[in-house]
């Protein structure tokens, strides 16, 4: 069978609401209330009005929805990258909710350049959004003062340290690095190294320093500076800490990182390099991503719960944008994860 012509395909008519509302057999008011709030509608209408849709290939004209509601559904998430497991946890949570409330998901990424931050959320805003979710509560002045000019509602996620917004909706990294710590300072760890990201509008990283670092001071131990690293999130990022630490005349008996992906590439350059862990250097991540336990030592780590994170987020936004009444959050809990590579100090760790 022949393709039809483009004079064919020009002149065909799109079926609109009204065609989908008399197959369906219910109103056009039904219709449109299926098709815009499926929860507010009975089972039955609701089936209907699907296979009438999937039946004439009916989609909405979303611009003109958008011009007479002044909303296009859409909320927006920053990321500071997509390359870490944990935030795809996040995401599909948000996605996944907000998909059930009527809603789509924008997802933007600036790759830890927090200075385009403000342009990409710009450009969100010319699209067209609604609300806005971001990551953590670092964020440069001039994206704060283009929300408050568009009066966008947004909520803030993965953190709860330092913001006087009271719709945060994520942990206190400060808490969590605290406990690692203490993990680590209950076996008679003495000499801690902290490798991290930069903690420049990264307050997950600098409250996790800082954390770290005030378990430290009531414990008595030692954090040497030339221990305290950043390297990028990343696998490489932990191969080339271990390879620093391991060049140093002293080193630290442990090693707390800020992520599972740097702890991840450290095990896996201790391996290559002949340096056992925990036998002669302990490793502690942070996130509780699945790929962590899987290893040879599994990965000592704190559980981040992302996809309670990204559910939760993703509900409040709504209802921020909606004008409904919204509780202040309280901070959520992380959960400490055993493993293999937190052991008992080694002295040969220490003395080099």
């Amino acid at each position: 069978m022949s393709e039809p012509s483009v004079q064919t395909r020009k002149s065909a008519r799109r079926p609109t609401l009204a065609d989908v509302a008399r197959l369906a057999g219910v109103s056009l008011g039904s219709a449109s209330r299926a098709l815009s709030n499926p929860a507010q509608v009975r089972p039955r209408t609701l089936q209907a009005v699907n296979q009438a849709v999937a039946q004439l290939g009916y989609i909405r004209d979303g611009a003109a929805r958008a011009l007479a509601s002044r909303r296009t559904q859409t909320i927006a998430a920053v990321y500071p990258t997509l390359n870490n497991p944990i935030f795809a946890h996040s995401t599909h949570s948000i996605q996944q909710t907000l998909w059930s409330l009527g809603y789509q998901l924008l997802i933007v990424s600036h790759e830890y350049h927090a200075e385009d931050e403000a342009a990409f959320i710009r450009t969100a805003l010319e699209r067209g959004i609604d609300g806005l979710i971001m990551v953590g509560t670092d964020h440069p002045a001039s994206v704060y003062a283009m929300l408050d000019q568009y009066q966008l509602p947004y909520v803030l996620t993965w953190s709860v340290d330092e913001s006087p917004h009271p719709y945060c909706v994520g942990v206190s990294n400060f808490d969590t690095a605290h406990l690692l710590a203490s993990k680590a300072l209950a076996l008679g760890h003495r000499h801690l190294g902290i490798c991290g990201g930069d903690i420049t509008r990264n307050e997950r990283a600098r409250c996790r320093r800082k954390g770290i670092l005030a378990a430290v001071a009531e414990a008595g131990a030692e954090v040497r500076d030339e221990w305290i690293v950043e390297f990028p999130f990343s696998y490489d990022g932990g191969r080339a800490a271990i390879r620093h630490y391991w060049a140093l005349a002293q080193r630290p008996s442990v090693i707390l990182f800020g992520t599972d992906l740097l702890a991840m590439g450290a095990l896996d350059e201790c391996r290559r390099m002949g340096v056992r862990v925990p036998d002669e250097i302990s490793l502690i991540g942070f996130d509780g991503i699945e790929e962590a336990a899987m290893l040879q030592p599994a990965l000592t780590t704190v559980r981040v719960p992302a996809p309670e994170i990204g559910r939760r987020a993703a509900e409040l936004i709504v209802r921020l944008v909606e004008g409904q009444p919204v509780a202040p959050t309280v901070p959520m809990q992380a959960v400490f994860v055993p493993g293999e590579s937190l052991g008992p100090p080694a002295m040969i760790a220490v003395g080099g």
